[in-house]
C-alpha cells in the first residue's frame, strides 16, 4: 500500500502560523510565551488585560488566509490591501485598527531586486498579526528580540520596534553599498575597473527600487500622527514620531548614495568615450598611412601599357622609396596633429 505524501508546511503549522507569542503582564518570567494556533484562537476571543498576542503567518501556505478569514476577525480592508498590486510602504487606519505594508529584504540580501518582499501587519489594542510570503530580515530581528526578553508594553510598540529594525537593516544595506561604490571608485582612479558600469548599474537599480518602495513610509506615518486612533498611547505616538525621523534620515542617505553612483557612472562613461575616441583616431592614422601604399599598388597593378618605370632596372626601388617617403610624411603630419590635441 502506498503511503500518502506528507503535506508541505512551508515552515508553518496546519493553520499557516509560523510563530505566536503572548506578550505583556502575566507572561512567564516576564518573557514572551510561545503559543500555538489553538491558544491564539482562545486569546483572540477573550483577550486578557495587560496582554496581547503576536501571530506571524506564512502566506505561501494556503491555509493562512483561510484561518485569518475564519478566526482573526480582520476587516475586509486588510484582505483588500493584501491582494493589491501596489506594494508601497504605508500605514493606514482601517476599522479602528492599524494596517501596515512594510517592504523588507530577504536573509543574506545580495543586492538583487528579487530579494525584496512585502510584510503585512494588522495592529489592534489586543494583538498584532503579521503575514509574509518569504522569510524577511527585519521580522526575524524582531522575533529574536522578543525571544531574548525585550519588554514591549503594547502592540504599537512592537510595530515601532519593527520599523526601527527595518531602518537598521536599511542602514546596513547602505553601508555595504557605500563600500562597493568606494571600491569601484578606487579601481576607476587606478585605471583597474574591470566590469565598470554593469555592477554599478545593477546596484543603482536595486537602490532605486528600495527608495521607491520605502519613500512613502515617512509621509504615511506623519499622516497617522496627525490623526491617530484614540487607543494609541502618547508614549507610543512619540516612539512612532522618532522612528519616522530616523527612517527619513536613512532615506536621505539612500538618495545621496544614488546620486553618487550616478556621477560615478557618468565619469566611467566619459572615460569610455575618451578611450573610444583614442582608438578611432589611431585607426584613422593607420588607414591614412596605408592609403599611399594601396593607391600606388592599385595604379601599378592595372597591367596596361605605359606604366612608369616598368622597364627601368631600379623601378621597384624607386616606387618603394617614393611610397615610403609619402607614408612617412603623412605619419609625421598626423603625429604632429596628435601632439597639438
Amino acid at each position: 500500500m502506498n503511503k500518502p505524501l506528507p503535506a508541505f508546511s512551508y515552515g508553518s503549522d496546519d493553520s499557516g502560523l509560523v510563530w505566536g507569542f503572548l506578550i505583556g503582564d502575566g507572561a512567564k518570567d516576564g518573557r514572551a510565551t510561545s503559543i500555538d494556533a489553538a491558544d491564539a484562537l482562545q486569546r483572540l476571543r477573550a483577550p486578557a488585560p495587560g496582554q496581547f498576542v503576536w501571530l506571524h503567518f506564512n502566506l505561501a501556505n494556503a491555509n493562512s488566509e483561510r484561518w485569518l478569514r475564519a478566526h482573526a476577525a480582520l476587516g475586509d480592508d486588510f484582505f483588500e490591501i493584501l491582494h493589491q498590486g501596489s506594494r508601497s510602504t504605508r500605514i493606514e487606519v482601517a476599522d479602528r485598527a492599524l494596517v501596515a505594508v512594510v517592504n523588507d529584504v530577504l536573509h543574506n540580501f545580495s543586492f538583487d531586486s528579487a530579494d525584496i518582499s512585502t510584510l503585512w501587519v494588522h495592529v489592534t489594542p489586543h494583538g498584532v498579526i503579521s503575514a509574509r510570503r518569504k522569510p524577511l530580515e527585519s521580522i526575524e530581528r524582531l522575533r529574536q528580540a522578543v525571544l531574548h526578553g525585550e519588554a514591549l508594553r503594547s502592540p504599537v510598540e512592537l510595530l515601532v520596534h519593527l520599523l526601527r529594525d527595518q531602518a537598521d537593516v536599511l542602514v546596513n544595506i547602505v553601508r555595504e553599498a557605500v563600500a562597493r561604490v568606494d571600491t569601484a571608485e578606487d579601481q576607476l582612479l587606478a585605471a583597474r575597473l574591470t566590469r565598470k558600469r554593469e555592477d554599478l548599474g545593477a546596484l543603482r537599480r536595486v537602490l532605486v527600487r528600495l527608495q521607491r518602495l520605502l519613500a512613502p513610509e515617512p509621509a504615511a506615518l506623519f499622516r497617522l500622527l496627525q490623526r491617530p486612533p484614540a487607543w494609541i498611547a502618547l508614549d507610543d505616538l512619540q516612539d512612532l514620531r522618532q522612528a519616522t525621523e530616523e527612517f527619513t534620515v536613512v532615506l536621505t542617505d539612500l538618495a545621496s548614495l544614488q546620486e553618487r553612483i550616478k556621477l560615478l557612472q557618468e565619469e566611467i562613461a566619459a572615460q569610455v568615450n575618451e578611450e573610444n575616441n583614442r582608438s578611432l583616431f589611431l585607426l584613422t592614422i593607420v588607414t591614412v598611412m596605408a592609403l599611399p601604399i594601396n593607391l600606388v599598388a592599385g595604379l601599378l597593378g592595372m597591367n596596361v601599357g605605359g606604366i612608369p618605370l616598368a622597364q627601368h632596372a631600379h623601378g621597384f626601388w624607386i616606387v618603394l622609396a617614393f611610397t615610403a617617403a609619402f607614408t612617412g610624411g603623412a605619419a609625421w603630419l598626423l603625429l604632429r596633429l596628435q601632439r597639438q590635441r
